[in-house]
């Protein structure tokens, strides 16, 4: 069964995917960027090519969202999967993004909205105004045959805006198969905040998590920004996006000191306004 790691882009879930990998996936904690394989992306477009969807068509895509996840479970109905996604949990032409039958759990990450601005402009290399527009944009998406963005190449995601993709993911909340976790919580308080992660995992499992501590303190070692950021300098990211040139933009650049500090007010006005109902919830107003 599917545990998401779902978020808006730029809003942690490297680091939750990061966390995870090097404590569940390794011998020792020490994290190691292969260990990133063990959790997919979804959508991911091997996953559907392998079922003979065609990925150039939209709407075969989200049509058969649920078949390519029934086939992901297939494979072995008590093992966990983690998957990430920035997909909002959309209906897309009618077609759900997933459902009970699929999915384990929810694990949210979400991150103050002017803090991702400043982050998804970076990333993209983007303007900081239109890096606003597209966390206000309801019907936004990333990748596919007709984006312009430079993940072009990718699958179609439909994140939808910043609001929605927050607000929709709260479906699995009534059904206590849903954690928030706030991205500055994990940056602060990572060992205890990591812990809490840990135990919702197991509880959905229904056992018992006993803490390896060498392999924890391993884990925490090896994933801080710094530590991450001379694995990438020594071994390149995998996942690191190109630029116009084709080189490899540097991911793990700003991290936590990609804040709001020099947003422009006119745009930080903007996004408190638009989004006020949310971030007084999350406690970021």
């Amino acid at each position: 069964m599917i545990i998401w790691l779902a978020s808006y882009p730029k809003s942690g879930n490297t680091f939750l995917r990061s966390l995870l990998s090097a404590y569940l996936f390794t011998q020792d904690g020490k994290l190691d960027f292969n260990s990133l394989k063990n959790i997919n992306q979804f959508p991911d477009i091997s996953l559907f090519k392998n079922l003979g969807i065609d990925t150039s068509n939209e709407n075969e895509i989200v049509k058969n969202y649920i078949k390519v996840q029934e086939n992901i479970n297939s494979k072995d109905q008590k093992a966990v999967r983690f998957i990430k996604t920035h997909s909002g949990l959309h209906d897309i032409n009618g077609y759900k993004f997933t459902d009970l039958n699929n999915t384990l759990g929810v694990i949210y990450v979400v991150r103050d909205p002017r803090n991702v601005v400043k982050s998804y402009a970076n990333h993209n290399q983007l303007t900081l105004e239109y890096s606003t527009s597209r966390l206000l944009e309801f019907g936004a998406t990333i990748g596919g045959i007709k984006s312009s963005d430079i993940e072009a190449n990718h699958i179609i995601t439909h994140m939808g805006s910043w609001s929605s993709n927050y607000n929709t993911w709260k479906e699995f909340k009534k059904i206590d198969k849903y954690l928030l976790i706030k991205y500055e919580d994990l940056v602060s308080e990572t060992e205890s905040t990591f812990i809490t992660i840990l135990k919702f995992i197991y509880s959905l499992g229904k056992s018992e998590l006993k803490i390896d501590k060498n392999k924890l303190k391993n884990t925490l070692n090896t994933t801080t920004f710094k530590s991450m950021q001379k694995l990438e300098k020594k071994f390149g990211f995998p996942e690191a996006v190109k630029d116009s040139e084709g080189k490899a933009v540097t991911f793990f650049k700003y991290g936590p000191k990609n804040n709001m500090n020099t947003l422009p007010k006119h745009l930080k006005e903007k996004i408190e306004f638009e989004l006020k109902i949310e971030m007084q919830e999350l406690g970021y107003l």
